[in-house]
């Protein structure tokens, strides 16, 4: 009897054993999105269509890029993100017919992207997740797990932050000491450059200037204002930061312009070319403009 007892039990252990096994479905993910629109997936997005150089940028870094389907004209780093289906723009009308041809189970949206933009898609039948614009390091952060969240890379995501904020400790172990600060004109857009654009107020680059040592002469006006010649002038900026230097703004082009011939930047050489793209895209490559803008400022201390 005992015998018989264990043949049974060691059969019903064998077809157990030997029996397929069930693929374990997803959970269901829910999300609230910037707009407070409650998003929902049936498990992390495998087929992502970022329509922000931003929202890429973010995708690639948490390790989500072989996922990411589709991408906007201006999604142009990392050099990975170039090989992937270009969109068009997202500042004119959408190529719906594009978009949905690649058939996202996600679109990951900005503040570049207008709440009408985001309706157009939904009523498409698309999910489309709208990414607020963080306000501080600490937000971005939380841009960060959110994306990796809807996309099922946690782990990449908690590694990423933990080094970038590694990073920023060690830029503001050197700068929090410091008195003073030096005066720093950040240029943005010089197309009327009796008025050029720059960035004041609520800014990420006036945050990151800031917290890199230098003081922002626009600071206390909103947004991003247009600042007379005169009013530069006044301010006598120590650093001159040419976030146009790609539309062809040179330090000998600044020098030429009425009475900035006599500006402290100028005469001592310190009006600096800069990649914009690094202070303008509210994503992990903010750390390196810290990183860069310290370095820039403060000289001396990162020697």
């Amino acid at each position: 009897m005992l015998r018989k007892t264990l043949l049974f039990t060691l059969l019903i252990i064998l077809l157990t054993a030997c029996a397929p096994q069930a693929t374990p479905t997803p959970a269901a993910l829910t999300f609230t999105d910037g707009l407070g629109r409650e998003i929902k997936l049936d498990g992390p997005a495998q087929r992502v269509l970022s329509m922000a150089p931003s929202n890429t940028e973010i995708l690639f870094a948490i390790g989500a890029g072989s996922q990411v389907v589709g991408r906007d004209s201006l999604s142009d780093y990392p050099e990975a993100a170039k090989t992937v289906t270009d969109i068009g723009s997202t500042f004119e009308a959408l190529n719906t017919e594009s978009i949905v041809s690649l058939k996202p189970n996600l679109v990951l949206a900005a503040e570049i992207n207008t709440p009408e933009q985001v309706k157009q898609l939904e009523d498409l039948g698309l999910t489309v997740y709208y990414l607020k614009n963080p306000l501080t390091l600490e937000e971005m952060y939380g841009n960060l797990e959110t994306v990796a969240q809807l996309t099922g890379h946690e782990d990449e995501a908690a590694a990423l932050i933990e080094s970038l904020k590694a990073r920023v400790a060690a830029v503001d172990e050197k700068i929090a000491p410091l008195s003073s600060r030096p005066g720093v004109f950040y240029e943005l857009d010089a197309t009327d450059p009796a008025k050029p654009y720059t960035a004041g107020k609520g800014t990420f680059i006036t945050l990151l200037i800031e917290r890199a040592g230098g003081h922002n002469i626009a600071s206390d006006i909103d947004g991003y204002p247009q600042l007379s010649l005169e009013q530069v002038v006044a301010a006598d900026p120590a650093f001159i930061i040419l976030g146009d230097a790609r539309y062809g703004v040179t330090p000998e082009s600044i020098a030429q312009r009425p009475g900035w011939e006599n500006l402290s930047a100028v005469k001592n050489g310190t009006v600096v070319p800069f990649n914009d793209d690094l202070a303008s895209r509210p994503g992990p490559r903010l750390v390196d403009a810290l990183e860069e803008l310290a370095k820039l400022l403060r000289p001396e201390l990162f020697q």
